[in-house]
């Protein structure tokens, strides 16, 4: 009996041992390339079975120097975090149960139905808003996602819309101009407004009735079907490393047909200037060319470029006042399959100061969900034509060859 017991009691201590030891994630890096801090993705339900842990209980993440890292529950039942990962190597990282550091939020969006319900989101690189239904109401024609320049790390984009709103400022300023007092009205309009970078970036890119910063279209006849603004919305994951909001459109006409609905899913990582975003249609019958588009402006009709082959398109937007000192938006997208036509499509005529798009275009199958990545980066930030077309190509790169990650 006292044989069974020490048995039984080994066998406990061994499964503690096995718990304590936690879970080991491989990392595996098949490019040249170092990948630092890449968003990397795990099933939850497998590394919380393997701790023998509840989906409510906690766990820390650690590298292979046991400096703990960063990780977020995604509403798809994933873990994130951050691996670096060396050129054509493996990485590690253990799991184990225990009560993680605080983590600072650097990547968070949300509605503002005080400004016309936009949806603005960013991370610790960029800002973004996709534009919503009380805009439309307006007949305002913006079609486009609108970049937010950013120059610091921390989250700004709550703050902007705070001063661009106040109402006590802008009674004043109403006051002041009937009073005939333009001067200081002004000067009051100028502090608060996010059209005048204040330390931290702002809002000086012109969507207008084009696609904007890297929307995606159907293009019936090669001709675009314009996407309005969304009609309803619902924000997934909220930061701090990823954000993740799912809009539905208003039915588009194709063909005749008026039942086609968009549904596209907006995610960004703390990190990556691109959203990855994934776009899906109902009702279609047949194939149809998808474009995604960079709208052109008069003021620079040939900064854009393309790479069909490397998987992106780029332009080098002048931003809404040349003469302002506002510096240069570099807006790309990136292709993680196959780019099948990269080019300029030229308006018939300008409209609002723009002459067209750098597209690129790609075929949409019925049912099927077109994914590619969009984003922005500002050159008060370092960037330069060369640095951005590099990223870019990076990118491709990274996204068309991911980390290999595996759970042991």
């Amino acid at each position: 009996m006292k044989k069974l017991f020490v048995s039984a009691a080994v066998v406990a201590m061994m499964a503690s041992c096995a718990q304590e030891k936690g879970v080991t994630v491989s990392v595996s890096n098949p490019l040249k390339i170092d990948r630092v801090e890449e968003i990397v993705e795990i099933s939850a339900d497998d590394v919380l079975g393997k701790l023998k842990l509840d989906e409510t209980a906690e766990f820390i993440i650690v590298d292979e120097n046991n400096v703990e890292v960063p990780y977020q529950l995604t509403a798809d039942n994933k873990i994130i975090f951050p691996a670096t990962v060396k050129a054509e190597a493996t990485a590690s990282y253990s799991i184990t149960k225990g009560q993680p550091s605080h983590v600072n939020t650097v990547v968070y969006g949300r509605q503002y139905p005080e400004r016309l319900d936009d949806v603005a989101w960013e991370n610790d690189k960029a800002a973004y808003r996709a534009y919503g239904p009380a805009l439309q109401k307006k007949g305002e024609q913006a079609y486009g996602y609108d970049v937010f320049t950013k120059s610091v790390s921390e989250l700004v984009v709550e703050d902007r819309y705070a001063m661009e709103l106040d109402k006590d400022a802008r009674a004043m300023i109403k006051k002041l101009r009937e009073e005939g007092k333009k001067a200081e009205a002004d000067s009051i309009s100028k502090a608060i407004s996010y059209h005048i970078d204040h330390g931290n970036g702002m809002d000086c890119y012109a969507v207008g009735p084009t696609l904007g910063g890297g929307t995606a279209a159907l293009m019936p006849d090669s001709v675009l079907a314009y996407p309005y603004c969304y009609n309803s919305y619902e924000i997934l994951d909220n930061g701090p490393l990823r954000f993740t909001v799912k809009m539905e459109f208003n039915p588009l006409t194709i063909d005749g047909d008026t039942t086609v609905v968009e549904t596209r899913v907006i995610q960004l990582d703390k990190g990556s200037h691109l959203n990855k975003t994934t776009v899906s249609y109902t009702s279609l019958k047949k194939d149809y060319p998808i474009g995604v588009g960079l709208v052109v402006h008069d003021a620079a009709p040939d900064k854009y470029s393309m790479d069909a082959n490397a998987g992106y398109i780029a332009y080098a937007d002048p931003t809404t006042d040349v003469k302002a000192n506002n510096g240069i938006i570099y807006l790309g997208a990136v292709f993680p399959n196959q780019l099948e036509v990269a080019k300029f499509q030229s308006f018939d005529k300008p409209v609002s100061g723009a002459v067209g798009h750098v597209m690129g275009i790609n075929t949409y199958q019925p049912g099927d969900e077109f994914e590619y990545y969009w984003g922005s980066a500002w050159s008060k930030c370092g960037f330069d034509d060369e640095k951005w077309n590099s990223y870019l190509e990076e990118y491709a790169k990274k996204v068309r060859n991911p980390l290999s990650v595996t759970v042991k």
